[in-house]
């Protein structure tokens, strides 16, 4: 049944962005940003494929991901600083947010910091969701937006890159798709610890 859905949104995502190129994958990123999880890892390889066969740009189809990332990102935003969590814990299962992935969510938030908001970009789920936290601990609008733009441009332009260089044999990249998300994750933890280390070094100095 998942994978009908999947290929059936596969299919969806495929004739939005082939229709609107550029636009099509600001609409989609920011569909995707906004809590409705929609497999950016469809949407950009896709893109990459697009560049492959010189319809779009890879800088172009990764600014557009990141500006998607952004817009769908601001209403997650406020529904986290206005609606808060009974808001969400009332509606989230209609978008399938679950308790465990706002939880999850949270948690990274209160102990990360503002920096989670660029690094969760880069984590697959976290991504979907991590605006709401943002929202309600009211983070500040210009850093979140600015997080939230470079770790998602980041992440686009390696997901459109992966698959401009497959090029017709993009729809492969599902089955690497879950390695290459080890990969992403193990990357983002190593990243973390770095800056955490880094964060308490200088807080001793300055004691």
């Amino acid at each position: 049944m998942i994978e009908k859905i999947i290929a059936a949104l596969a299919g969806w995502i495929i004739a939005v962005i082939s229709t609107l190129g550029y636009g099509g994958v600001v609409l989609l990123m920011a569909i995707e940003s906004a809590c409705i999880p929609l497999p950016s890892e469809i949407i950009m390889p896709f893109s990459g494929y697009l560049v492959f066969k010189g319809e779009l740009t890879l800088w172009g189809v990764a600014l557009a991901g990141a500006i998607g990332c952004v817009v769908g990102s601001i209403p997650a935003y406020y529904l986290g600083m206005y609606g808060g969590r009974p808001l969400v814990e009332k509606y989230g299962k209609w978008v399938l947010i679950s308790h465990h992935d706002l939880k999850l969510a949270d948690r990274a938030f209160e102990k990360y910091g503002e920096i989670i908001i660029f690094i969760g970009r880069l984590l697959p789920a976290v991504r979907t969701f991590i605006a709401f936290p943002a929202g309600i601990a009211r983070m500040n609008m210009l850093r979140f937006i600015a997080y939230t733009f470079v770790g998602s441009l980041i992440w686009c332009w390696v997901l459109a890159y992966v698959g401009m260089k497959f090029g017709e044999n993009w729809t492969s990249l599902k089955v690497y798709f879950h390695e290459f998300h080890i990969v992403l994750t193990v990357a983002a933890v190593v990243f973390v610890v770095w800056y955490v280390r880094r964060h308490l070094r200088l807080m001793k100095h300055h004691h």
